[in-house]
């Protein structure tokens, strides 16, 4: 019960309040902060000043350019930065998924280049915020809404993912271009395609515009209700359009981007020249080309000075967004999150082709967008909430995107559901409390290879992809690119010291090789659409030497909450062992829920299937593997997860919550030589 004991300390002082009555757990008795959820698409790591523009700014290097973002860096000093901060994935379906869904490549239902797939029917960063009391809305770019051949009859829409409004592109394709009308896109407000009347909206503008005036009327209607806003841009991916007029002076509610409302002129930067304004800034812009100072240097090529204006219309977008909350008087408890979807793409879907070697938009990394080199999947994240997060700070912690779910969730007064892989960050956040430590992981298929940049470690160039994965364990991040089997090793890279991934450790660590090899196994469930080549791998057993009994350790919990929750992340009323899975032994009659752990001992080696049925709802993990999610769309009956394991021990963790009733709780299973039957007490053991 010590591991138990330590998971349920990392909580923060919590008190007992009720929402729509819901009992849960608060971080603070401050008001539950507004959420505006900032991503970009295909901004890199080093498109940032405060993460490396403004170093090659500083070094002064012509033969280097670089371009700006005050604005960002200004948000950056006001809050907090998290440089080792990950997306789920190296491309926007599967790591937009994982965002929303609060899980990893490993149990995200979108996976690979699976564009538009419907995203599952399940716990949603929106539709948690929306159970705790938010009012919830999407802005921008989904992707995610399953095929269809009679839209607005999307099965994936962001109306039926917990989104109580929503404005922006539904088709992962129409993303690509960012002027709707004059492109031939669709945009869709709820349900109904608008794009007829956006003459000259650049999207950018468009979906801030949009985000200010939907926050503007929350506040001005509804101004009790907290907010979640997902503000997903499109740019700058893609197209690498231009914008067709200057960004208006000011920002706020008087000033910036504003909404009029009038077809053929719904914003106010609805005019000028379509794809036409190019920043002052970079307009004249010159470079030493040849590395020669003595040489004239030649003007910017005209992709590269779109691709700054690109990352700078963003740079004005956010600064309008942080002066309008401070217009409305909610900046100080607002949390604002800005961070991209991956890393940097080498594609303008025009004539001239566009490298993000220019910028050195891939940091001090090696990899781009579909590696899974770090500058492929380490994004960053910033973090800007005047009062909960101190201003000027920054965390080396290493966290995913998976993370924000249960972060929210927790920031909105309730525990996130049991089946996300995440951990919440409000620790590290707000300076108080202890830190869980996050799950990091990464898996996915490319066909092509990594750019033969000079700028890239040459052991990089060229390398060949397809079934690529990655972890991190503390400081080292072990990385297998083109994987045929699972014994294939590692590349094993202190990635704290040595960010470009320059010196592979695995010949001086085979310890760690280990580790990670089983590590991975343990945090994924194989999919179907998505197959890799250690799919049929058995999870390994963990070796343990202390003195073991036939006990199950439980761990009680008293509450209402509207999904099984992740009990690690709260603090049981009492806990006890109990030689079998029994519920009527805890005492309990209404509203309290159960953590049972331990280890489940595998006989032999196999495939184990097994079959939960509870009465309210139940999850079961071996390891960090989710191998039963009877909680969302709970009806009672029988669920049923099969996972292969080696003969020993396997640490494994049931979460069961009830409501009212006859306390229901069955679990059965079947393997290697063993006839389907119940869970015998022989098969579970724990630490005398």
């Amino acid at each position: 019960m010590k591991q138990d004991r330590l998971f349920c300390q990392v909580c923060l002082l919590s008190f007992a309040f009720s929402v729509l009555g819901i009992g849960s757990m608060r971080a603070a008795e401050a008001p539950r902060p507004n959420i505006v959820f900032i991503l970009c698409d295909d901004l890199g790591f080093g498109d940032l000043g405060v993460f490396h523009q403004n170093l090659r700014r500083e070094q002064g290097d012509r033969s280097q350019p670089w371009h700006l973002t005050p604005q960002i860096d200004a948000f950056a000093k006001e809050g907090m930065e998290l440089p080792h901060h990950y997306c789920a994935a190296p491309v926007c379906a599967p790591s937009r998924a994982s965002l929303l869904l609060g899980v990893t490549q490993g149990h995200a239902n979108v996976r690979d280049n699976q564009f538009d797939k419907a995203l599952e029917n399940n716990h949603t960063l929106a539709s948690v915020l929306r159970k705790a009391g938010y009012a919830t809305a999407a802005i921008g770019k989904w992707g995610l809404q399953g095929k269809t051949d009679a839209p607005p009859a999307w099965p994936a829409h962001p109306l039926e993912r917990g989104f109580d409004d929503y404005y922006g592109y539904i088709r992962h394709v129409d993303g690509h271009a960012h002027y709707p009308k004059e492109d031939g896109k669709e945009v869709w407000e709820n349900r109904r395609n608008v794009a007829a009347d956006l003459d000259k909206c650049y999207t950018t503008d468009l979906f801030t515009a949009r985000a200010k005036h939907w926050i503007t009327d929350r506040v001005r209607t509804k101004p009790q209700q907290p907010f979640f806003l997902y503000l997903a841009f499109d740019t700058p991916h893609a197209k690498l359009q231009l914008p067709p007029c200057a960004y208006p002076d000011g920002g706020g509610t008087n000033g910036g981007l504003q909404w009029l409302g009038q077809p053929g002129h719904m914003i106010n930067t609805a005019t000028g020249t379509v794809d036409g304004w190019t920043d002052p800034a970079y307009a004249t812009a010159t470079w030493d080309h040849d590395h020669d100072p003595a040489t004239p240097e030649q003007p910017w090529p005209d992709v590269f000075k779109r691709h700054a204006t690109d990352v700078r219309r963003i740079d004005h977008c956010v600064g309008d967004l942080v002066q309008l909350l401070k217009d409305l008087q909610i900046d100080q408890n607002t949390l604002v999150v800005f961070t991209s979807d991956n890393g940097p793409s080498r594609e303008s879907y025009l004539p001239e082709n566009y490298e993000p070697t220019f910028f050195g938009s891939f940091g001090p990394f090696d990899g781009i967008k579909r590696d899974c080199w770090e500058g492929g999947v380490r994004v960053g994240a910033l973090v800007r909430w005047p009062g909960g997060v101190r201003a000027g700070s920054t965390s080396s912690l290493p966290s995913g995107s998976w993370d924000w779910l249960p972060t929210f969730a927790e920031l909105a007064g309730v525990p996130p559901p049991a089946r996300t892989d995440g951990r919440s960050l409000v620790p590290t956040l707000t300076g108080h409390g202890a830190q869980r430590r996050p799950n990091i992981y990464v898996e996915y298929f490319e066909g092509g290879k990594t750019p033969d940049y000079r700028a890239f470690e040459t052991a990089h160039r060229g390398r060949r992809r397809r079934q690529m994965q990655a972890i991190r364990l503390g400081d080292f991040i072990g990385v297998r690119y083109n994987v045929v089997s699972h014994k294939d090793d590692f590349e094993i890279y202190d990635i704290v010291h040595d960010p470009k991934e320059t010196t592979d450790l695995a010949a001086k660590r085979p310890e760690l090789q280990q580790q990670m090899k089983d590590a991975v196994l343990g945090m994924r469930r194989p999919d179907a659409g998505a197959p890799r080549p250690y799919d049929q791998e058995a999870i390994p057993a963990v070796p343990v030497s202390a003195p073991l009994a036939n006990q199950i350790d439980v761990a009680v919990y008293e509450g209402q909450w509207p999904w099984v929750p992740d009990f690690d992340a709260l603090t049981p009323t009492r806990t006890t062992s109990m030689p079998a899975l029994d519920v009527a032994k805890t005492g309990k009659t209404n509203n309290f829920g159960l953590r049972f752990s331990g280890w489940f001992i595998a006989p032999t080696e196999g495939e184990y299937t097994f079959q939960l049925r509870s009465d309210a709802g139940a999850t079961l993990r071996l390891h960090e593997a989710l191998v039963i999610d009877d909680d969302f769309g709970h009806d009672g009956s029988v669920r049923t997860g099969s996972v292969r394991l080696k003969a020993g021990l396997h640490p494994f963790r049931l979460f069961y919550r009830h409501v009212g009733g006859a306390p229901v709780l069955r679990l059965e299973y079947s393997g290697p030589d063993i006839p389907l039957q119940a869970v015998p007490s022989t098969a579970f053991c724990t630490f005398q």
